[in-house]
């Protein structure tokens, strides 16, 4: 958001042999190994790249088979998995030492090279390999707009062994323009859904708890209906001394929600935070009034803590957004069996029904900026495990080993509607 690039990742499996099978497999395994003696000696010591290279080079080197650039790249690794720790754990989280299991390596324009023919040369802790990308036939494949492109330059990416396939993910990048510098249609949106089981869910799956609030609301309901019912001078006093603790305490959870939206914001780099139309909440989720005004006060704290930061707020239409799968786009009344569950009868995705619905919100806004010849149409929506496109465009965060399964990128959909 700040540096003033456009990233996106273009996804394609690598046709492989049996024997760049085991070179990329033996790679794998000692960037892991590479990755974890970095971490073991900086934890609790230092976080930044520029602190843990030279602090672990050496020994990662020395340890394992990894090249002198890999080796540099897994301190780095090391280094901003270590920040991500430091950052939950300054937001009240419980952190722990990190640990690399996962079956991925990084690669950069030192040990990656692209060529015309659509062949890919990575370093191993060996030779290099040259794999063939597995490319749809099509010409105008999402990848192709940036494989073929003059103003898309390679950067950081990342090699992902699934299910017995090798995945690229390839990093891209390009300069914003003026016009994009100056607003947020070629920004990250981050989707917030809100209701009464969870006051607010975001896209990257934070979770701001509303059974205290509906709990207390219910409570103060009941205190206020037996006092005007009482209708005494004594009674009229004490009404007033309880709404105004009622005022203070809602007031209080609301800030404390909006500063974690706005966090949650920061956090994930995102240039616009997408909310609902809040018009008929009420009727739509059936809130009481106390909850109506509190989700109002919610979205104009958001709005005006997150427009200091530079982030911008809006609203989307809420049509079907309970009832639209996020992940096939499917829309039908059974795909919501109960408040709290999710279950698409089409794709068999499942989820929380709040977190689908806050993906959907920040998916419509994003198509929203396609669907308009004022804007660019290079919006993504924030996930936990990275950025996504309607496209299909996946760029992984660096702490997406944490997401959950339905953050994990599918392949483009043809036409995709709001």
């Amino acid at each position: 958001m700040a540096d003033g690039y456009v990233r996106r990742t273009a996804i394609t499996r690598l046709e492989v042999t049996d024997e760049q099978r085991d070179l990329l497999e033996d790679t794998i395994s000692e960037w892991k190994r590479g990755c974890q003696i970095a971490t073991d000696m900086a934890w609790k010591k230092c976080n930044a790249k520029s602190d843990v290279q030279p602090l672990a080079y050496a020994d990662v080197r020395e340890q394992t088979d990894l090249g002198s650039q890999h080796a540099i790249l897994a301190t780095h690794q090391a280094a901003q998995a270590i920040t991500g720790c430091i950052e939950r754990r300054s937001k009240g989280k419980k952190v722990s030492k990190p640990t690399f299991t996962a079956p991925t390596v990084k690669y950069d324009t030192r040990t990656m090279t692209l060529f015309e023919d659509d062949t890919v040369s990575l370093s191993t802790t060996e030779s290099r390999v040259r794999c063939q990308l597995a490319l749809p036939d099509a010409d105008d494949g999402y990848q192709r707009q940036y494989l073929n492109s003059d103003t898309w330059s390679i950067t950081e990416s990342t090699l992902t062994a699934r299910a017995g396939d090798y995945f690229l993910h390839i990093g891209f990048r390009r300069h914003k323009n003026d016009a994009e510098r100056n607003t947020a249609e070629d920004g990250t949106v981050l989707g917030v859904d809100l209701g009464i089981e969870n006051l607010a869910v975001t896209s990257t799956a934070y979770f701001f708890s509303g059974r205290e609030l509906t709990h207390n609301l219910r409570e103060f309901e009941k205190v206020r209906g037996g006092l005007q019912q009482t209708g005494t001078r004594s009674a009229h006093r004490t009404l007033e001394q309880s709404s105004g603790r009622e005022l203070r305490y809602v007031r209080d959870v609301l800030h404390r929600a909006s500063n974690a939206i706005v966090d949650e914001a920061l956090r994930y780099e995102c240039d616009v935070i997408a909310f609902e139309d809040l018009t008929d909440i009420r009727d739509r989720i059936g809130a009481s009034w106390g909850h109506k005004w509190a989700f109002r006060t919610l979205y104009e704290q958001v709005e005006y803590k997150a427009k200091a930061m530079g982030v911008l707020v809006k609203q989307v239409g809420s049509a079907y957004t309970s009832k639209r799968c996020a992940e096939c786009g499917f829309t039908a009344d059974e795909n919501r069996p109960a408040r709290n569950d999710f279950h698409c009868v089409k794709c068999e995705s499942g989820a929380n029904a709040d977190y689908n619905a806050a993906k959907n919100i920040g998916m419509r806004y994003v198509r929203r900026g396609q669907q308009s010849s004022r804007r660019t149409g290079n919006s993504q929506l924030a996930l936990k495990s990275g950025t996504v496109t309607p496209s299909g465009g996946f760029t992984a965060h660096p702490e997406g080993s944490e997401a959950e399964f339905m953050d994990k990128p599918h392949p483009p959909r043809a036409n995709p509607s709001g």
